[in-house]
């Protein structure tokens, strides 16, 4: 194979990865300052879902709103963790974050949380996650 093959080759898949990665993780998570909501409640569910990439453990609250329910996906484990930050059922909380469209279904991209006067800050304004350096990651 030949260098100029070569280089077009890898050219190419490094136009497919950067696309990828321009739509989020997959495609599925992308935080829109536009849809930015503030919503407060009470957790009635703490989950842990194990991500498909990166083998990481991420946190979604289920919380119960006067609006009714909704689902807020908060960041990985280990980020919570590391900012000494909890979740249980029945811990009311405000949530400073983006309503988005995943799978069919709208939830919550949490930007901050508060929870007994205490701030947790998982994004920056522009809604690029803190945990990967607050940078656009593509």
């Amino acid at each position: 194979m030949t260098t100029k093959w070569f280089a077009l080759i890898i050219a190419v898949l490094a136009l497919i990865a950067s696309a990828g990665f321009a739509q989020g993780r997959g495609g599925m998570r992308r935080y829109d300052p536009k849809t930015e909501t503030t919503i407060k409640g009470a957790i009635q569910d703490v989950q842990e879902i194990s991500g498909t990439r990166g083998g990481w453990t991420g946190i979604h609250l289920l919380m119960k709103t006067d609006a009714g329910d909704v689902d807020v996906h908060v960041g990985p484990s280990s980020y919570v963790s590391e900012k000494q930050f909890s979740f249980a059922k029945g811990d009311t909380v405000e949530v400073v974050g983006s309503k988005v469209s995943i799978e069919g279904k709208e939830v919550v991209l949490a930007r901050e949380i508060t929870k007994d006067g205490k701030t947790l800050v998982l994004r920056n304004a522009q809604g690029f996650p803190l945990w990967s350096g607050g940078r656009r990651s593509n």
